[in-house]
């Protein structure tokens, strides 16, 4: 009898660091496809930020360095890369082949999360000793009503960018 063990997307688990294209600094990638989680480091001077993609939640965190916040929003699964397309993509020298998605705008909302833990402890760990806010969604076209220096620019990969806008309250 022969056993033949194949790699699945279901148990991989991928980590990349890469530098990121007309930036200064790099980006770590981790996928855990077991737990549906994407982490990310990215180092870049002018956007510098850690983020947590939960796909079993559909919960986008980022820890905000910049703003000295995290922030929580739902994500669209119809727009954010699948894990599988990450994974592609960390597998390949250049991850340019990937039509990039539309830029995201999230809009900080005022109230602070008060209970992290109920996100699970990734969350938890990734906003630990910062305020945390919920932010939510532009629909297209709204987001020209921000003022843009209230905006931080996370890019993900190649094929992918988020504003976060607003004001961080008490800061």
């Amino acid at each position: 009898m022969t056993t033949f063990l194949i790699p699945s997307l279901a148990l991989m688990n991928t980590s990349d660091s890469h530098p990121l294209d007309g930036s200064v600094g790099t980006q770590t990638i981790h996928i855990d496809s077991l737990r549906g989680m994407v982490s990310i480091q990215d180092n870049n001077v002018l956007s510098d930020w850690n983020g947590i993609m939960d796909y079993k939640n559909a919960l986008l965190a980022a820890k905000l360095f910049s703003k000295m916040a995290c922030v929580l929003a739902k994500m669209d699964l119809a727009v954010f890369p699948s894990l599988n397309d990450i994974a592609q993509a960390l597998g390949k020298q250049a991850s340019g082949h990937y039509p990039p998605t539309r830029g995201l705008t999230y809009t900080i909302l005022p109230s602070r999360v008060k209970n992290l833990a109920q996100y699970g402890v990734p969350v938890k760990d990734l906003c630990r000793g910062v305020p945390t806010y919920f932010a939510q969604q532009q629909k297209e076209g709204t987001a020209l009503e921000m003022d843009p220096d209230s905006c931080s620019e996370l890019q993900f990969l190649s094929f992918m960018g988020l504003s976060i806008c607003g004001e961080i309250p008490g800061l």
